[in-house]
């Protein structure tokens, strides 16, 4: 197939264009290097051994993205352009609403225009309605608590809408827990300019020593431990995912959304731990006042995923932790 592949330059998108490409699939990347850089492209070239196809657009600019469409037969497209930091969506929730919805609706019009039939979305856990009852499967109730997360659920709702009006538009939605870790290459792993929002990242600058302790944003939440419970998955299975998707469009239904998540929650403590295993660094940390937008806990059900796609991960904490700081000691 001739995937176009939005925000491929970003962390999940790169690992993601390798796991295509490996798979034997012709990619097409467009990025505006927003919160991504075009050494990724060089390093991709490299180790994959490729001259991949790359535009450097904005999607905001429908008439120099319509350029791609025109220049390339494309037959589906993995969707993941987007600002991601659950915060700043909260200090700026306008910011998000133009860009991730409205680069969406530039990219569904020119697929509608040039017949592109097929989609897989990266949405994210953020969609579901805080619970009391875990792990979340598929059907569990919606409801945002900040303007990321609300960003995706609309473009869900907008997919569901244009399936629902077009028989023939397949939609895969696929709702992400927390990607860590990086390529066990060591070429490709999580950038952040500035100080980091993700708690990963956070972690191996502190390592390095150019932060000089962690924030650990609450410590009352009801969890294990009072700090807050994710799923968190290794970036490489959570690219591979992708691969696996491509096969529901085959499915009867035209619609189909999987929760990819390893199933199990680690507390922010219990990564640090980790970390501190993995590696032998020693990583400081204060707790600090709540962030806005963050719940307490949420790990997923990954058995629909397992049942349909056949999609199981394969990397542990240790790994992800492992991966993420031998990726920053040689990359940053």
């Amino acid at each position: 197939m001739n995937i176009l592949i939005t925000g491929g330059l970003g962390y999940i998108g790169s690992h993601t264009v390798i796991e295509c490409i490996s798979n034997n699939h012709n990619v097409i990347i467009v990025d505006n290097l927003y919160n991504s850089s075009i050494e990724v492209l060089h390093r991709l070239n490299k180790f994959l051994n490729k001259d991949i196809k790359f535009y450097r657009t904005d999607m905001q600019n429908i008439v120099d993205f319509e350029k791609v469409f025109i220049e390339n037969k494309i037959d589906a497209v993995i969707h993941f352009a987007g600002y991601k930091a659950v915060g700043e969506s909260v200090k700026k929730p306008l910011k998000y609403y133009d860009n991730n919805i409205g680069i969406t609706i530039n990219l569904l019009k020119l697929m509608e225009k040039y017949n592109v039939k097929k989609i897989i979305f990266s949405s994210s856990a953020t969609v579901y309605k805080e619970s009391e009852i875990l792990p979340l499967t598929e059907n569990m109730p919606l409801g945002v608590t900040n303007p990321y997360g609300r960003s995706k659920l609309i473009i869900e709702d907008i997919l569901q809408d244009i399936a629902h009006a077009d028989n023939e538009f397949k939609v895969v939605i696929l709702r992400y827990f927390n990607p860590i870790g990086a390529h066990p290459c060591g070429m490709f792993g999580e950038e952040n300019n500035g100080i980091p929002n993700n708690l990963m990242p956070y972690i191996v600058k502190v390592a390095k020593g150019e932060l000089e302790y962690l924030r650990v944003f609450g410590d009352d939440y009801n969890t294990k431990d009072g700090t807050g419970v994710r799923d968190y998955i290794h970036v490489v299975d959570l690219a591979a995912a992708h691969i696996k998707a491509i096969k529901a469009f085959d499915f009867e239904s035209n619609v189909n959304i999987y929760n990819i998540g390893t199933g199990k929650g680690y507390s922010v403590l219990e990564i640090i731990n980790n970390f501190e295993k993995a590696t032998g660094i020693k990583i400081p940390y204060k707790v600090v006042e709540r962030r806005g937008g963050d719940i307490g806990e949420y790990y997923a059900d990954s058995q629909k995923a397992k049942k349909e796609l056949n999609f199981e991960t394969k990397y542990g904490i240790l790994e992800m932790c492992t991966d993420a700081w031998n990726y920053e000691k040689g990359n940053n």
